[in-house]
C-alpha cells in the first residue's frame, strides 16, 4: 500500500514538473509573440549586467536608447551580419554547417592542448619548468544571431544541455513568430557592447559621438568586432587586432544580404 502511494506521489510530482515546463514555454512564446508589436525593456542578460555592475560598484550604469530599425545604419547591420552570422537571412535559426566547423575546430584546439600537455610531462622536470604551462584551448562558438538573441533575452549565462536545449526552443520560436529584420532589430538594440553599453545607439554615441544613423561602414565594422568581447576591447581602442579585423569585415560587408 505504501509503494502505492508513493508511486501516485511520484506520478503526481512528474506531472506538476511537466506542466510547470509547458506553462513556462507558453509564457515565452506570449512574450516573443509581444515583440512583434512591443520593443522589450531589457533583456535577462542586460538585468544581470546591470545588477553586477551595481553591486560592485554601488552604482547603477546603463546605457541604452531604442532607435527603430530604419534609424540603424545599414553599415552596422551587413558589418554584424559579415562578423557574427553571414548566412542569417538564409538560415532557420541554426546554422549546421557552422555549428560543425566550431565543432570541429574546438576539437583540434583540445587535441593540441593535450599533445602539448604530453610533452611537458615527458620533459625533464628542469626543462618542464622553464616552460609555460599549456594555454587552454579557445572555444570557439557557431551560434547564429538568432540563438544569441534567444540567449541574451530569457537565458542566464550557465552552460548546460538543458538551458543549450531552451535555447534551441527560444531560437525556433523567435524564427517562426519574428521576421528576420526583427530579429536583428532588437539584437541590436539590445547587444552589450561595453561595461553598461547596451544597443547600437548607445555604442554609437560612447565611441563616436554620433547616432547609430550616421556610422561609416569602418566604424560599423570596429564595433561588430568587439561584439564577442566588447568590456575587453572597449578598454583597448588601439588593439592592433581590432583594426586590422575591422578592415576584413568592411571587405566583407558588400558580400552580406541585410533583411
Amino acid at each position: 500500500m505504501r509503494d502505492g502511494c508513493n508511486l501516485k506521489a511520484f506520478l503526481r510530482l512528474i506531472g506538476l514538473v511537466v506542466i510547470a515546463g509547458l506553462a513556462l514555454q507558453l509564457y515565452f512564446v506570449a512574450r516573443i509573440a509581444l515583440m512583434t508589436v512591443i520593443d522589450p525593456e531589457s533583456t535577462a542578460f542586460e538585468r544581470s549586467e546591470t545588477y553586477r555592475v551595481a553591486s560592485t560598484t554601488g552604482s547603477l550604469k546603463w546605457r541604452q536608447q531604442w532607435v527603430p530599425y530604419s534609424q540603424i545604419s545599414d553599415h552596422l547591420k551587413s558589418a554584424v551580419i559579415a562578423s557574427e552570422d553571414a548566412t542569417f537571412v538564409e538560415h532557420d535559426g541554426v546554422d549546421i554547417e557552422a555549428l560543425e566547423k566550431a565543432w570541429d575546430k574546438n576539437a583540434r584546439a583540445e587535441q593540441r592542448t593535450q599533445q602539448t600537455i604530453s610533452r611537458l610531462s615527458v620533459a625533464k622536470p628542469a626543462a618542464s619548468a622553464q616552460k609555460k604551462p599549456a594555454k587552454p584551448p579557445k572555444i570557439v562558438g557557431g551560434s547564429t544571431i538568432t540563438q544569441q538573441l534567444a540567449k541574451n533575452l530569457f537565458l542566464s549565462g550557465e552552460r548546460t544541455l538543458l538551458r543549450k536545449g531552451q535555447e534551441l526552443v527560444l531560437t525556433l520560436t523567435l524564427e517562426a513568430l519574428l521576421s528576420k529584420e526583427r530579429i536583428l532589430e532588437i539584437y541590436l538594440n539590445s547587444v552589450e557592447w561595453g561595461e553598461g553599453v547596451f544597443g547600437a545607439e548607445a555604442a554609437a554615441q560612447h565611441y563616436y559621438r554620433k547616432p547609430a544613423s550616421k556610422l561609416s561602414a569602418y566604424e560599423a565594422a570596429r564595433l561588430a568586432v568587439m561584439l564577442p568581447r566588447p568590456k575587453y576591447f572597449e578598454t583597448r581602442p588601439n588593439s592592433g587586432y581590432l583594426s586590422s579585423r575591422a578592415s576584413t569585415i568592411v571587405a566583407r560587408m558588400g558580400g552580406v544580404e541585410i533583411p
